[in-house]
């Protein structure tokens, strides 16, 4: 098992023969676990919200295409396929399968595929680690801030990218106050942001989504902190939908907006954010709530689940391998590589 394992929260448990992904659709009011044992049912799990968040997603594909080698009845190739299809705006997801079928091209055993799996795992939570140090330290001690999403444990492989930051920072003594954002139509700011945050005792406040620009407003805000599905070769980023408007009405007030996610997020042969693919889920998320309607029968909808942010609006990149500020091309590519 993964020493991510030891992480107080753990969204995925590799336990060699299945993988056990904890069900998110379900918090906070029950903890259940979901088991896959094949590729198609990884994918399925990732596709259904089972596992969110770029980093998680990673890992339980990474994940899934060992389960796909073991099972006869699909194989690399297919187990491959199912996988990319599951979500297509999570760049992490396809720098994981590409790293797997590296592995795969040199050494085509379910051994090797495993260990790398496990490789990808660890590697997510020291760098979760190592980019909260870094985001912490740009935080003066007794600052507010805000959050978008869910970007804690449950989004990673332990700590968090942006709620990692605001965890570390918690720690240090340098929070004062935590906002974060409802996140509709999944909600996982109210289900799972706070679910993480109550566990550990940090100042929380829950907002909804459109009361941004009010607490702004009338209350000091010093960073916007979010994470990103991903960041193209300029900085803009794709990130959660509201997290664009997020940017624009901190750039108002006044507050620094800071992005927090691993190198494998980053897609350099994306020149700009006008490449990233923009995933589209069906109508009935915002027609409905748990299968009841709250929309006229018949209402139509757009749903965009996420949004690209200019690099313009962006104050810090932060990832494993330093703090990008401002974002650029080429301030991108000097940390990045």
């Amino acid at each position: 098992m993964t020493s991510a394992a030891s992480n107080a929260v753990q969204a995925l448990i590799w336990a060699h023969d299945h993988l056990r992904l904890l069900d998110q659709r379900l918090l906070p009011a029950e903890e259940v676990y979901l088991e896959c044992r094949t590729a198609a049912q990884a994918a399925a799990a990732i596709h259904d919200m089972v596992v969110r968040g770029a980093p998680a997603i990673g890992i339980a594909a990474a994940y899934g295409l060992v389960l796909g080698v073991r099972n006869a009845s699909e194989g690399f190739d297919a187990a491959e396929a199912v996988l990319a299809k599951s979500r297509p705006t999570a760049v992490n997801l396809h720098w994981a399968l590409a790293r797997m079928r590296k592995v795969w091209a040199q050494t085509p055993t379910v051994t090797a595929l495993e260990a790398e799996a496990i490789r990808i795992h660890d590697e997510d939570l020291a760098q979760n680690l190592r980019m909260a140090e870094l985001g912490a330290a740009l935080i003066a001690p007794g600052s507010r801030v805000l959050t978008h999403c869910n970007t804690g444990a449950l989004a990673t492989g332990g700590h968090g990218t942006a709620l990692g930051v605001i965890r570390t920072a918690f720690a240090q003594g340098r929070l004062a106050q935590v906002y974060n954002t409802e996140t509709r139509p999944w909600l996982q700011g109210a289900r799972l942001t706070a679910w993480e945050i109550m566990r550990e005792g940090i100042p929380g406040k829950l907002i909804a989504d459109g009361a941004a620009a009010h607490l702004m407003s009338h209350e000091k805000i010093d960073w916007v902190i979010v994470g990103a599905d991903r960041i193209a070769a300029n900085g803009d980023t794709a990130n959660k939908i509201g997290t664009h408007m997020l940017a624009v009405v901190a750039k108002h007030y006044g507050a620094k907006f800071m992005v927090v996610a691993p190198g494998g997020t980053f897609d350099l042969n994306c020149a700009t954010g006008a490449g990233i693919p923009i995933e589209e889920r069906t109508a009935t998320e915002l027609t409905e709530f748990r299968g009841a309607r709250i929309a006229p029968a018949g209402m139509l909808a757009m749903n965009p689940v996420f949004d690209v942010t200019p690099a313009s609006l962006i104050d810090a990149i932060v990832c494993e391998r330093g703090v990008i500020a401002p974002p650029t091309t080429s301030s991108v590519r000097a940390v990045v590589g």
